[in-house]
């Protein structure tokens, strides 16, 4: 019954009057799906949240309650959301800065605009945990502060913080210019020398594997490298340094910053690791010089990274297409491509490039027609789904390509529905077109009930609006969870059905 009911509170046919009663029946499981509905009034939202009280916090966090609905000291929770949305009271975060649950005083942390002297007292929080929040959000000024408290997990926070001065932050990655941290999570709880096991078999350790401390707090230095080294706010040159670091993990980080100078760049192409070769394949900042030396990369990962890049010459990317895969995606650079460059490319002797830009959503008519009636089959699969292609377009692809164009077919916008009839009657069947036609907007009955016999397109055919009532109705004592929850949350499904169901919950 609850992924009946599940779905009845997402039903956006479901009478203000059947709210109410769902309200009545809500659960911690339910609440969160009620809580969603738009059309949800104030008065229901209260009684939510009265009822069960974990929904005031997405309420608070839908606009559903204001800071007049909540009393801070009943729903706690539900008041953080609202300071989190930046719509609690000042007098709440006071008394938040000094509640006992720490967890609490986390959250508050986490929160926008604080005055500054709920800030002084968070970074004097005797909770390494509370001050880290506080320096992973905090503005300029409390972030550099923060940057040189003793314990490691709070300068790790503080070199996550992008407000955090990049100065400072390029210290924080050197370690030049800042006092040694003198506790890390390791140290506090272990005793040094100590190195975690990856197979701890202790169930309520919080340490990772690899985490290690022997007084230099190893471990949580180096994690606190690899966060500064992703920080964009990091000066280039400081990250720089790193290109030569031992640590893959480090240059990983390193090869997907933009900013990256020409050496650093040079130095990482030729990686020993292929998937840091692949990261820099796939940064925006490289040049065409290195971009045509990279398309040389005998690993396919590289070259399939180097394909999705957004300036990849052109001929470097159909030298590309011939030897890796990139995926049936509209690639950045064909997105890009000129009307000239497009000209030329659907008119390439190579089916994999005119596939390339069969993937366009904007081609010209007549070049849309001409890839729509390629001899190949992967660039009429490509082209397709295209908008504007004419039912006698659409058939002529499948009369040519059969099974392998029916997937995009379906997926084409303008589908007529007696084709989407004849799509789900094809034989072979292709059950990802069955799937494309049961959450087809012009799907019709006829196409929804052949959609019902494939048991991955049930869910998507039991929540389709065209589907009769009365097959939604019949849905809901399907021995399929989810195809119950599809139906409940079907609008089409009759009030009387909606009406029953609440009272068999």
């Amino acid at each position: 019954m609850s992924f009946l009911l599940y779905g009845l509170a997402a039903n956006p046919s479901l009478p203000a009057g059947l709210v109410d009663r769902l309200v009545l029946l809500a659960d911690a499981d339910l609440a969160p799906f009620l809580a969603g509905r738009p059309d949800l009034g104030r008065t229901q939202a209260l009684a939510l949240a009265r009822r069960v009280e974990e929904a005031a916090v997405p309420l608070a966090y839908e606009g559903r309650l204001a800071a007049d609905d909540v009393d801070p000291a009943r729903w706690p929770d539900a008041a953080l959301a609202l300071l989190d949305r930046g719509a609690g009271p000042v007098a709440w975060a006071r008394r938040f800065a000094t509640d006992p649950d720490r967890a609490r005083r986390e959250k508050l942390a986490a929160c926008p605009g604080l005055p500054a002297d709920v800030i002084d007292l968070l970074a004097a929080d005797p909770d390494p945990g509370v001050v880290a929040e506080l320096a992973w959000f905090a503005p300029a000024e409390t972030a550099a502060r923060l940057a040189a408290h003793p314990h490691a997990s709070v300068r790790h926070a503080a070199a996550l913080n992008e407000a955090t001065p990049p100065a400072v932050l390029a210290a924080l990655l050197t370690g030049e210019g800042l006092p040694p941290a003198r506790h890390c999570r390791v140290c506090e709880q272990e005793e040094v020398p100590f190195v975690h096991d990856p197979e701890c078999p202790r169930p309520d350790c919080a340490l990772l594997p690899g985490d290690a401390c022997d007084g230099t707090h190893a471990s949580a230095l180096h994690r606190l490298r690899e966060t500064a080294l992703g920080n964009p706010a990091t000066p280039a040159e400081a990250a720089a340094r790193f290109a030569d670091d031992p640590s893959p993990a480090l240059r990983y980080a390193l090869a997907a910053r933009p900013d990256l100078p020409a050496r650093a760049r040079a130095r990482l192409a030729a990686d020993p690791v292929p998937g840091i070769r692949a990261t820099l394949a796939g940064n925006p900042a490289l040049d065409e010089p290195l971009l045509r030396t990279m398309a040389a990369d005998p690993d396919p990962a590289v070259r399939r990274a180097l394909a999705h890049h957004p300036r990849v010459p052109l001929d470097v990317l159909t030298a590309l297409v011939r030897t890796t895969k990139p995926g049936n995606v509209l690639l950045p650079r064909i997105a890009a491509a000129s009307p000239a460059e497009t000209g030329a490319l659907a008119a390439s002797p190579d089916p994999a490039v005119r596939a390339l830009v069969a993937h366009r959503r904007d081609l010209p008519r007549e070049m849309r027609d001409r890839l729509a009636a390629d001899p190949d089959a992967k660039v009429a699969a490509a082209v397709a789904p295209h908008p504007g292609l004419t039912e006698a377009c659409l058939r002529a692809l499948v009369a040519r390509h059969g099974v392998r164009v029916l997937a995009g077919v379906a997926a084409n916008p303008d589908a007529p529905p007696a084709l989407l009839e004849d799509l789900v009657r094809h034989v072979p069947t292709a059950r990802k077109a069955v799937r494309e036609v049961a959450r087809h907007p012009a799907a019709t009955p006829e196409a929804l009930l052949a959609c019902l016999a494939d048991d991955r397109a049930r869910p998507l055919a039991a929540r389709h609006p065209a589907l009769p009532p009365s097959v939604a109705a019949s849905l809901l004592t399907d021995a399929d969870e989810e195809v119950r929850e599809a139906a409940a949350a079907n609008p089409s499904l009759p009030v009387a059905a909606m009406a029953d169901l609440l009272r068999e919950g």
